[in-house]
């Protein structure tokens, strides 16, 4: 005989407080109980998850109301998993049956949006669920046919359940409309995509959002979570100026506590802020969240020093690939050519500059400063003076023209080297 009853499971008094609050329409606290990381659970509770015992799943039936005992009955399912011996693949499989589950909630729930925050926990329990579960399948023996980051793309695919469940309530009032999870659950499919590198998926949540027009309704949080992702998609595309903007709101709303997601907002930022506006950032706030990588990097910049700028790359190349910057930071190297010639400019006092001084000039430093003897296919040509210069007059960092009968540079006698940006 069963020693489990109706009356005496220990789940029962959780099931009716879970009844509670969604008559009272406590999203909140709902959300904690059906978390599997926030919930404390007691040790009765426990010994009967562990039991394997199923009396639980039939009494929920008699307690709850359908749709939500199914979003109970599957997060427990997934606890039961993780309890039983840490199946992330077997607690996938559940979490992502409470997520259909709770888009029927979504969809039969009219002019209400109280069960957000249970969607909002659900969701990025699945995303991280979706991470162990992958882990656990490439460590299998059978691992190659197992296609990667499946668990992670299926959760990808769930998520869009949720959003489109929430972006489809366009007709109800924006205090009650479900819309005001859109950017939560968007935040969720960013943090897949740039996992997964399918930034092709980003463009449509992007435009869903802005033609929603209801910015002023999402938290800070969820904005400046946003704001990081958008900013990042903006470096990877070169729109600087957008990066700038969203990056900067991303680091300044940032609350100054979260040390941690503020240096990751920075280590994106800062390259941003070179290659926008020639802005360097300073010795102290590299020291104070623990970024000197780029220290020596700004250096070499600072003082066009060609050798010292590729070493300072090819030091710190692990920290940059991790990253995903180092290609962005190479880009960088059009600032040290254009101090060079600064330099050159000062020197020679003239609007008419020979392009030999600016050959001799960029070998110099390529050499580091003659230390270096460079052979010859490292040496810079004439032709390829040439281009930068042609570069930097195109990208409105040089004022002037070439040349090409005298050889020479001609800079324009007022504010030859402009500001890089005019916001500067």
């Amino acid at each position: 005989m069963n020693n489990f009853s109706f009356k005496n499971n220990p789940l029962n008094s959780l099931f009716y407080e879970i009844k509670s609050l969604i008559n009272q329409q406590d999203g909140n606290k709902l959300s904690t109980i059906l978390s599997l990381e926030k919930f404390s659970l007691t040790n009765e509770i426990r010994n009967v998850l562990l039991n394997g015992n199923s009396n639980w799943e039939n009494s929920l039936g008699k307690i709850l109301d359908t749709p939500w005992d199914d979003v109970v009955h599957y997060h427990f399912l997934s606890l039961q998993s993780l309890l039983s011996g840490r199946n992330y693949l077997t607690a996938f499989g559940d979490q992502c049956s409470m997520i259909q589950s709770l888009v029927k909630v979504l969809t039969q729930s009219k002019e209400e949006n109280w069960m957000l925050p249970v969607v909002y926990v659900a969701a990025i329990e699945l995303r991280k669920l979706a991470i162990c579960a992958d882990s656990m399948a490439s460590t299998n023996t059978n691992a190659k046919a197992v296609k990667p980051d499946a668990n992670i793309e299926e959760a990808a695919s769930q998520l869009m359940s949720l959003f489109r469940a929430c972006a489809n309530d366009s007709r109800t009032s924006i205090e009650v409309s479900k819309r005001k999870g859109m950017m939560n659950i968007i935040n969720q499919l960013f943090k897949i995509y740039f996992k997964i590198n399918k930034l092709n998926l980003y463009k449509p949540l992007v435009r869903a959002l802005e033609n929603a027009n209801i910015d002023e309704h999402f938290t800070l949080a969820e904005r400046v979570t946003y704001s990081y992702f958008t900013g990042m998609k903006s470096l990877y595309d070169s729109d600087y100026r957008k990066a700038d903007r969203l990056l900067s709101f991303a680091f300044e709303q940032c609350q100054r506590k979260m040390d941690k997601n503020r240096r990751i907002i920075l280590i994106f930022l800062i390259p941003v802020k070179m290659l926008y506006s020639g802005c360097m950032p300073t010795k102290t706030i590299l020291q104070q969240y623990d970024l000197l990588q780029f220290d020596s990097l700004c250096a070499a910049i600072r003082e066009g020093n060609l050798y010292e700028f590729d070493q300072a790359i090819e030091t710190n190349s692990e920290f940059f690939y991790n990253y995903g910057i180092y290609f962005t930071l190479e880009k960088l190297k059009i600032l040290v050519y254009r101090n060079i010639f600064k330099k050159v400019a000062k020197i020679v006092q003239t609007h008419q500059i020979a392009l030999q001084y600016f050959v001799d000039a960029i070998n110099y430093y390529q050499s580091n400063r003659n230390r270096i003897e460079l052979a010859d296919d490292d040496k810079i040509t004439l032709e390829e003076i040439h281009c930068l210069l042609a570069n930097l007059i195109a990208d409105n960092k040089l004022k002037g023209y070439i040349s090409l009968q005298h050889q020479k540079l001609v800079i324009s006698k007022q504010n030859p080297f402009p500001k890089l940006s005019p916001d500067v």
